[in-house]
């Protein structure tokens, strides 16, 4: 008799137990105390009467606002490539992926809090991260007018005066937000629904659903990465950035769902995810990486052989930089030389430690991305990692994990009645 997916319990809910939900609540202790340590530390170190080249004063706070950006800016984005993950999946059709479908989806749950917290985030601490957000920029009059800004405010402001309040910018921060929590929304209910009646309407809808998120994720990936990280360095641009971002946030995602796909395996939960689904998460994540380097290489390379100054001083103020240049190469070597060497043979994506070990170091490697992202642009010379971005990073993962892990256990694990479910059981490669 051949095997099928009734030999399975599919109806099987995880169990967040006390246990998981205190060592989860442990690690969001210990980076609370990191956080404090890093705070107070600041606070004292930090010389409030030091101006750097262009006569600003630094204060401590602007570190703490630049830390909540980075966090604010790499979780959201793992939140939504987990919706993406799931949309993608439906809309190509994928049959592999039908077991592990509900754990990206549970990422989705973040995104109401990185809403608020990106809200409350800018509207305290904009002056400090974006200088685009000082009206005097854009008084001709001003010794600090700057002309290349004011070009640009439009973008920014309109249809209010440039420097003014930056309504168009907030219009599309909340028009992201609210779309992709509606979308994650949508999906979430169709999903249920098809456990419920069964059949293929709630399949074909999805897949109609999923192609409609995509195309508006296509547009607001970018444009949001262009607004909350590439503003902050305002006189640079670079045309490929929202790839960047996104195979930033991508090979991230892919991580997150990877770690938590071997976490509940070896928990005994999803009985019908074997080594061959562990092997294409793998795949994917070896593929992204080298994508990643990829379009890093390119912004570089071009950038670099070039040499026009205002291209270049992003790279120059980054690698030039006692503060930043080691972390050029700790970059490179988290999310590109480590999943390149470790993945790329046959076993090794089939392997639960070396999977664990890469995912692990790949999150924290995509996070100091993001760090070198913001950092030079907000604090410059004044940046660096310690405490207060070690503390604030375990906050912020530890949080994201006990929403997603949450949402999880509302529901079963298995979308049971998805039409590719028998094929999934039985993929081989």
């Amino acid at each position: 008799m051949a095997h099928s997916t009734t030999n399975f319990n599919l109806d099987q809910k995880f169990d967040f137990t006390a246990a998981l939900r205190k060592s989860i609540m442990t690690v969001l202790v210990i980076g609370a105390v990191l956080l404090a340590i890093g705070v107070i530390t600041e606070m004292f170190g930090a010389s409030h009467d030091h101006a750097d080249e262009a006569g600003h004063a630094y204060h401590w706070y602007q570190r703490v606002f630049a830390n909540l950006w980075i966090n604010n800016v790499y979780f959201t984005g793992i939140a939504i490539i987990g919706v993406f993950f799931f949309a993608l999946q439906y809309a190509a059709q994928a049959g592999w992926s039908v077991p592990i479908l509900r754990i990206p989806l549970a990422f989705g749950s973040w995104l109401p809090i990185a809403f608020g917290l990106m809200v409350v985030t800018f509207f305290i601490a904009n002056h400090d991260l974006f200088h685009w957000t000082h009206s005097y920029i854009f008084d001709k009059s001003h010794p600090e007018y700057d002309k290349i800004i004011d070009d640009k405010g439009g973008y920014f402001y309109w249809p209010m005066e440039k420097g003014s309040f930056p309504l168009f910018y907030v219009i599309r921060l909340f028009l992201f937000f609210g779309f992709w929590i509606f979308f994650f929304n949508k999906m979430k209910s169709l999903t249920l629904a098809e456990d419920i009646h069964g059949g293929t309407d709630y399949w074909r809808k999805m897949r109609t659903w999923s192609a409609l998120f995509l195309v508006f994720f296509a547009v607001s990936s970018s444009i949001s990465s262009w607004d909350w990280v590439m503003s902050i360095d305002t006189h640079w641009f670079s045309t490929l950035f929202g790839w960047y971002v996104f195979a930033s946030w991508f090979v991230a995602g892919l991580s997150a769902i990877t770690l938590i796909v071997i976490f509940l395996r070896e928990k005994g939960y999803i009985e019908m995810v074997n080594e061959n689904h562990v092997h294409d998460l793998g795949k994917l994540i070896f593929g992204f990486s080298i994508f990643w380097t990829y379009l890093w290489f390119s912004q570089f390379l071009l950038i670099y052989y070039a040499n026009i100054p205002e291209e270049s001083v992003y790279f120059v103020e980054r690698m030039q930089s006692d503060v930043y240049s080691p972390f050029i190469f700790v970059n490179l070597v988290l999310n590109f030389f480590l999943p390149f060497l470790v993945l790329m043979t046959r076993d090794a994506k089939r392997h639960a430690i070396f999977l664990k070990v890469v995912c692990s170091l790949i999150i924290l490697g995509h996070w100091f991305d993001f760090f070198l992202m913001v950092q030079p642009g907000t604090l410059r010379q004044h940046g660096g990692f310690g405490l207060m971005e070690a503390g604030m990073f375990l906050v912020y993962g530890a949080s994201f994990t006990l929403v997603a892990m949450s949402a999880l256990a509302k529901k079963p694990l298995i979308t049971k009645n998805h039409p590719m479910l028998e094929e999934s059981y039985h993929h081989h490669i």
